[in-house]
């Protein structure tokens, strides 16, 4: 069952299926949270970080997983900005190269999409 890529609409990415039994629309949302979780699994991370608007709702009750992910999908190909805050003591050039490759995978495997860049901006260093 392979599938193809028919078209774009503002917040989601429709995929459809070649024998027409129906569609499938994958929200950029769910793209960024298997970015988000993929990233969070590496030995290494932290956690993600948001923007000041993420850091506020966080603040108030209101979970958001993909904070710190921004996913750009255009024509079946997706690239992915992630920002992160790292464990001190972790080698930052192999970690972010875990990341990548991990987030890469996620995308791929689950959604059929090609991930052609995951870019990585550190935004700190915790320290236990």
């Amino acid at each position: 069952m392979e599938k193809e890529m028919t078209k774009t609409t503002e917040k989601a990415v429709i995929l459809q299926d070649e024998k027409n039994m129906g569609v499938v629309q994958i929200a950029d949302d769910v793209v960024a949270m298997i970015a988000s979780l993929a990233a969070t699994e590496v030995e290494g991370v932290s956690a993600m970080v948001g923007n000041i608007t993420n850091e506020l709702m966080s603040r108030v009750g209101m979970k958001n997983l993909t904070k710190g992910v921004r996913v750009d999908v255009k024509d079946g190909r997706v690239v992915v900005d992630l920002a992160v805050t790292m464990e001190y003591g972790y080698n930052i050039p192999a970690t972010c190269q875990k990341v990548q490759g991990k987030v890469k995978a996620a995308i791929e495997n689950m959604t059929g999409l090609d991930c052609t860049d995951v870019n990585i901006r550190i935004a700190g260093v915790r320290v236990r």
